[in-house]
């Protein structure tokens, strides 16, 4: 763990842990085939993943964030970030065949992964993962804008019209963007504009964390986002509902007093 990554850098407790479960994995089949006595791997406990509170926008900053937004090029990624909570490389894998912009719905069925030098589609890790989202209207204007200013540009550089299997956010000339290019972008443009520090992937808990103050209910939280189990969002977001907790138990304090 002290080395191994690049260049000799410590590898993180995620990355020991994966490895790890990968060894177990092979060693136990071993066993289960009687080609060794025992799972040597038993004997050694993964590392544990500190969570970490990533950095996310205030409700009184997000009107703010919006404004600046406007008329720029990664208003609606933005939005769209903001409005569903969807990972970053669910949202470049989009397809205007997964969008319905009359039920105001979006499909989430692969998602954009950027390796070494390449770009990838991939299905979800879990069954969870495949899931139908419901847009507000803001997010429906603002694909709805964006929808139009693809095809006039596409219609321009005679790409053609847009069909099921276009990505709803591409490169100029139609290939899939950059995930990590996203992200700086997304951090050249906060910095520009003196908005709150909060990286792209920030708009997800951004989003998670509008709901719970909201008052949604975990496993609606869950599945919307995407999670296995209804358990990863309380222990990634626990600290938000405890929050949430105290004030609904100030709440029934005054009812129960009868104020």
């Amino acid at each position: 763990m002290a080395s191994g990554g690049k260049n000799g850098r410590p590898l993180s407790a995620r990355t020991v842990g994966h490895a790890h479960h990968v060894l177990h994995t092979a060693l136990e089949r071993a066993v289960g085939t009687e080609l060794l006595a025992r799972n040597v791997a038993h004997a050694i406990s993964p590392p544990k993943v500190a969570l970490t509170e990533i950095a996310a926008l205030k409700a009184d900053e997000i009107a703010p964030v919006l404004a600046a937004l406007k008329g720029y090029k990664l208003e609606a990624i933005a939005v769209l970030a903001l409005s569903t909570g969807a990972r970053r490389g669910e949202i470049l894998a989009l397809r205007w065949g997964d969008v319905d912009l009359t039920a105001g719905t979006i499909r989430i069925a692969r998602s954009l992964e950027q390796t070494t030098g390449s770009l990838k589609f991939k299905q979800p890790k879990t069954a969870r993962g495949t899931r139908t989202i419901s847009l507000p209207a803001a997010a429906v204007e603002a694909l709805q804008v964006h929808r139009k200013r693809q095809l006039e540009q596409r219609m321009a550089l005679g790409q053609g019209k847009l069909v099921a299997e276009t990505l709803v956010f591409s490169t100029i000339d139609g290939e899939p963007m950059s995930p990590n290019g996203l992200s700086r972008d997304w951090g050249n443009f906060v910095r520009a504009q003196g908005l709150p520090l909060v990286s792209f992937h920030g708009l997800r808990h951004s989003h998670v964390s509008a709901l719970i103050a909201s008052g949604v209910d975990p496993l609606t939280i869950s599945r919307r986002i995407g999670h296995a189990n209804v358990s990863t969002t309380t222990n990634v977001y626990g600290h938000l509902f405890k929050q949430t907790d105290t004030t609904a138990a100030t709440a029934i304090e005054a009812v129960l007093k009868g104020q």
